[in-house]
C-alpha cells in the first residue's frame, strides 16, 4: 500500500570530491546510473559541505548544525549527547529507520566501538570501515561467515586486502545487499521509511576489485591540477600538507612518481565505478518493490579528496573545491522536476530540513539549515543565502602548530582565513580566488595589492556569517 508521506532514501559516499560523475560534466569516469539518477531529477552543482574531514561534516548532516554549534570540532570528538538527530524526529513521526554502514560520530580508532545516539535507527547494520577493526563491525561479521578464506587472506600482510577484495566479497557490495535486504525484507511495511546507506568508498587506501581497475587505464586520465611553484603563493601549511598527508598520517604528494598518482586516480574512479554499480543495483530494487515513485532518493558525500591537485593528496586544511564541494542529486518523481540543475550556492546544512518537510514533520529545534525543496522545485520566491560556509579546526592528526581554518564561498569568490593566536601584530597568511577568472584556483589574490578591498570586504562579511550561525535557541526569558 502506497504511503501518503514520501520514503526517504539517503545513499552517502565517503570522500568523492564533485567532479567524479558524469553527469558533472567528467567525459573519462563511468557513472551510467548516477547520471540517469541527475536525468531524472534535480542536480546541484555548487553544494557544499561544512568540514573538510568526516566526522565534524557528518554531524553537521545529522543535526542540521554548524560543526562550531553542534561542538563535534574535529575527528576523534565525540558528538554531545544532547544533540538531535533529523532520523529521531522521523521516527517519533512515524518513519521506520535504518542504517547501514559508516556513521562515524565519534572515535573509531584502533577498533573501538562508536556508542549509539538517541538516533531513532530500529534498523542499525554499523561499521566504520572495512578494515579490522571493532568485533561489533557488521561487515566483517558478514565477511567471516559468507568468505571466512578472504578475511583471512585480506589481513595478511596488511590491511590493503580489503580494498582489492572480489567484488562479492567487497564491503560497497555489502552495503548494496543490506540496503536491497531493507527495501525487500526488513522494512516495516505499514509505515514510510528512511534509510541511510554509508558506503565506505572512494575513501583512502586506493584499491578495488579487479574487474573495476581494468575499468581505466592510468595513462590515459587527467593528470593532476597544479603548476610548478604553486604553492610558493599558499599559506606554508599546504607545503608542508604536500610531504605528507593529513598531519603526517599517509604519504604526501611529494612521495609519489607521475606513474603511482595516475594509478591512484584509476583505483580511486574504479571505486565510483563500482558504487554507482551498486547504486544501479539500489535503485532497481526499489523500482522492483513499486517504491520508486514515492521514494526521495538523494546521493551526495561527507567531503572530497584533493587526489594530487595542488600538489596535495586525502583531506585536512584544504578549502579547495576539490575538497569541500560534493555531488548533491536530488530524485522526487512527480515533486520536483527532472534533468534540471541548480547552480545556487547550497550546503550540507540544509539536507535534514529537507527531509523533514518532505516528511511533514517538524523542523530541528536547534537546527540552522533551510530545506532545499523551493529551490529544487525551481519556485520563484526560493530564498537562498548567497555564500557558504566551510571550517576546519585542527582534526586528525594534528599539525603543530594548530591549524584552524574557515572558508566563506560567495558568488564567484573564495575566501580562507588561517587563524592563529590573537594577536595585534600577527602577519596573517591566507588564500582568495576569483572562481570566475580562475576556476581551478591555481593564483592566491590574497596578497595582490589590487586585490585588497574585496578581501577586506569578504573578511568582514566572514565576521558576519559567523555571528549569524552562533546557537542563539535559548529562550530569553526575560528583560533582565
Amino acid at each position: 500500500m502506497r504511503s501518503e508521506r514520501p520514503n526517504i532514501l539517503l545513499i552517502c559516499t565517503d570522500q568523492q570530491r564533485y567532479d567524479t560523475i558524469g553527469a558533472y560534466g567528467n567525459e573519462h569516469v563511468q557513472t551510467p546510473n548516477l547520471d540517469r539518477l541527475a536525468a531524472d531529477g534535480v542536480l546541484f552543482e555548487n553544494c557544499y559541505v561544512q568540514n573538510p574531514v568526516c566526522s565534524p561534516s557528518r554531524a553537521t548532516l545529522m543535526t542540521s548544525r554548524y560543526p562550531h554549534a553542534h561542538g563535534l570540532w574535529a575527528n576523534g570528538v565525540q558528538l554531545p549527547d544532547h544533540e538531535q538527530f533529523f532520523t529521531k524526529t522521523l521516527a517519533d513521526d512515524g518513519y521506520d529507520c535504518g542504517l547501514v554502514g559508516k556513521l562515524h560520530l565519534s572515535a573509531c580508532k584502533g577498533g573501538r566501538l562508536e556508542p549509539r545516539h538517541d538516533d531513532g535507527f530500529r534498523v542499525f547494520r554499523w561499521a566504520h570501515d572495512p578494515y579490522p577493526g571493532s568485533s561489533e563491525n557488521q561487515y566483517h561479521r558478514w565477511l567471516k561467515t559468507a568468505f571466512p578464506h578472504l578475511y583471512a587472506e585480506a589481513q595478511e600482510p596488511d590491511r590493503s586486502g580489503f580494498d582489492n577484495l572480489p567484488t562479492e566479497a567487497h564491503y560497497s557490495r555489502w552495503i548494496g545487499n543490506e540496503t536491497i535486504d531493507f527495501l525487500q525484507s526488513s522494512r516495516d511495511r505499514s509505515k514510510p521509511f528512511c534509510f541511510v546507506a554509508n558506503f565506505f568508498d572512494p575513501h583512502h587506501g586506493f584499491g578495488a576489485p579487479k574487474e573495476y581497475l581494468e575499468r581505466y587505464q592510468p595513462d590515459e586520465l587527467p593528470r593532476p591540477v597544479t603548476r610548478a611553484g604553486e604553492l610558493d603563493e599558499k599559506p606554508p601549511i599546504l607545503t608542508e600538507a604536500s610531504k605528507e598527508s593529513y598531519g603526517g598520517h599517509a604519504r604526501g604528494y611529494l612521495s609519489y612518481s607521475e606513474d603511482e598518482l595516475q594509478q591512484v586516480k584509476a583505483a580511486y574512479w574504479a571505486m565510483l565505478s563500482l558504487v554507482d554499480d551498486e547504486v544501479g543495483r539500489i535503485l532497481a530494487a526499489l523500482e522492483a518493490e513499486g517504491l520508486a515513485d514515492n521514494t526521495i532518493v538523494v546521493f551526495t558525500s561527507d567531503h572530497g579528496e584533493m587526489l594530487g591537485d595542488h600538489q596535495l593528496m586525502l583531506k585536512g586544511p584544504m578549502m579547495y573545491d576539490c575538497a569541500v564541494r560534493v555531488p548533491l542529486i536530488v530524485r522526487w518523481p512527480g515533486q520536483l522536476p527532472a534533468g534540471e540543475r541548480r547552480s545556487d550556492l547550497v550546503q550540507w546544512i540544509d539536507l535534514a530540513p529537507t527531509f523533514l518537510e518532505a516528511a511533514g514533520a517538524a523542523p530541528l529545534p536547534r537546527g540552522q539549515g533551510t530545506s532545499l525543496l523551493p529551490l529544487a522545485r525551481g519556485d520563484r520566491d526560493a530564498v537562498t543565502r548567497g555564500w557558504a560556509l566551510c571550517e576546519y579546526r585542527n582534526s586528525g592528526h594534528p599539525y603543530d602548530p594548530a591549524v584552524h581554518t574557515t572558508m566563506l564561498r560567495t558568488d564567484h569568490w573564495k575566501l580562507v582565513v588561517y587563524h592563529g593566536r590573537p594577536s595585534t601584530d600577527r602577519d596573517r597568511s591566507g588564500e582568495l580566488y576569483d572562481l570566475a577568472a580562475d576556476p581551478q584556483e591555481l593564483d592566491n589574490l590574497w596578497d595582490t595589492p589590487d586585490h585588497a578591498p574585496t578581501r577586506l570586504r569578504l573578511q568582514e562579511m566572514l565576521i558576519d556569517v559567523v555571528v549569524a550561525t552562533e546557537d542563539r535557541t535559548q529562550p530569553r526569558l526575560d528583560h533582565f
